[in-house]
């Protein structure tokens, strides 16, 4: 008998991120890469799942870019629109924030409960005057690995 008894919600949150499966239409699509994701000290909220994730998908969506676009982000089920991503952040237990400009260039701070999360990565053109595409996915995938989430 096991003596390491686990609630319904440890039990789901051990089985949560390693399992990933998708399929797609083009051999060359590919889903994240999830193994890299730390195991918790302690219980993760609602808040820190859904961040991890996307920080996923969205490095994985960046990796398929050209030089000439970056990511954005479109919201469902609202006027918010679609916005470059400068920045994403959690606020435990349950909100996630995403930062970044609307199309005007207009700085833009989306605040959104879990429950309700729906987002679509768009590829938008980088901006003219930038050299190099802004590649979010891959700062946020570094701050994970770096990851004391205490503040």
């Amino acid at each position: 008998m096991d003596s390491d008894i686990k609630t319904s919600a440890e039990a789901l949150e051990a089985t949560a991120i390693p399992r990933l499966h998708e399929v797609h239409t083009n051999p060359d699509e590919s889903a994240p890469d999830a193994s890299g994701l730390k195991k918790p000290a302690g219980p993760k909220s609602a808040a820190h799942w859904a961040y991890e994730r996307l920080v996923l998908y969205i490095q994985n969506f960046e990796k398929q870019l050209d030089n000439e676009h970056e990511v954005a982000m479109g919201f469902a089920g609202g006027d918010a629109g679609v916005i470059r991503i400068e920045g994403m952040g959690f606020f435990d237990p349950d909100i996630i924030t995403f930062y970044g400009r609307d199309s005007s260039g207009t700085k833009t701070q989306l605040v959104q409960h879990v429950s309700q999360l729906s987002v679509m990565l768009r590829a938008l053109p980088k901006e003219t005057e930038a050299k190099e595409p802004n590649r979010i996915g891959f700062q946020l995938a570094a701050d994970l690995d770096n990851e004391d989430v205490t503040s």
